[in-house]
């Protein structure tokens, strides 16, 4: 199996867990008299499955990022969190740039005027910049993904 394929059927059972959930709560209580509209016992089994097959992939992904060599990162997991670092980064950068470019509307002369204290334009360009790095290690990060063969 690919690594990329592992992180597949992980997200996969993730969102089967998130939909689990309120599947169980559904059928956790009843009116008396009434039939739930799933077996919880059936259900619950269906979980400890899922948990069990989403330990054992996780185990495997977490072994391929630490073991996998990602030239000029290091090894996957360490582009992984670059990778990360940059987005926040980034999204830190959008925020601050979005407040800065906010334009008020005065309606007399005698109301106080905000100005930005940060150049948007020098912001953006970061921004820019960011992207791209992003893009350019997610590219590599999806591309050791494929390549890449676990247990």
């Amino acid at each position: 199996m690919k690594l990329a394929e592992a992180l597949l059927e992980r997200a996969d059972l993730q969102k089967r867990l998130s939909q689990m959930s309120g599947r169980l709560e559904r059928s956790a209580v009843i009116q008396e008299g009434e039939d739930p509209p799933e077996d919880p016992q059936t259900l619950l089994k269906e979980m400890k499955r899922i948990f069990k097959r989403l330990e054992e992939l996780v185990t495997l992904i977490q072994k391929a990022n630490a073991s996998t060599d990602l030239e000029p990162f290091g090894k996957l997991s360490d582009a992984l969190v670059k990778r990360d670092t940059i987005m926040q980064k980034r999204q830190m950068l959008q925020t601050l740039a979005d407040q800065a470019s906010i334009v008020e509307a005065r309606y007399s002369m005698s109301e106080i005027r905000r100005i930005p204290t940060v150049s948007v334009r020098k912001i953006q360009k970061e921004i820019d910049e960011l992207s791209k790095e992003y893009r350019l290690l997610d590219t590599k990060i999806q591309q050791a993904n494929w390549l890449t063969e676990i247990d």
